[in-house]
């Protein structure tokens, strides 16, 4: 798959997701999100445990920045997208957003994620070879 193309990944809303009220509570939105981008790394052929062991690296959460449109209730069926908005050298900058099956958007996101040398809990560069077809661009 291309890193470049777009990647959804659904998501079925649980009780576990939701507040008294079967309305997705707000920190849920944060584990779709994650699982999203886990997955599109796991689509390009990155295995995030894998990469840990042979590089000591990993990514962390930066910033993000959230935009609730509309809420997410119990037993819906929700498509999680995953864009590459710009790479750097240590870091990508993600467009996501969380809608519906019916095309009903709900949540837009700013994700960056750093690249982190975990000894020394620093950035670090990432591999030039962890996704092929992407370069970082300053």
């Amino acid at each position: 798959m291309s890193p470049t193309a777009p990647f959804a990944w659904p998501v079925r809303v649980y009780w576990e997701d939701t507040d008294a009220g079967g309305v997705v509570y707000h920190a849920s939105y944060l584990r779709f999100l994650e699982r999203a981008r886990t997955e599109w790394l796991r689509a390009q052929g990155v295995d995030q445990s894998a990469f840990r062991e042979a590089t000591g690296l990993a990514f962390m959460v930066r910033a993000m920045e959230l935009d609730f449109l509309r809420p997410a209730l119990l037993d819906d069926e929700l498509s999680v997208t995953v864009a590459v908005k710009a790479w750097r050298s240590a870091s990508i900058l993600f467009d996501q957003a969380i809608g519906r099956a019916d095309g009903t958007e709900l949540v837009r996101a700013q994700v960056r994620v750093a690249c982190v040398d975990l000894n020394r809990m620093r950035p670090a560069p990432i591999p030039a070879d962890l996704t092929p077809g992407l370069a970082p661009k300053t």
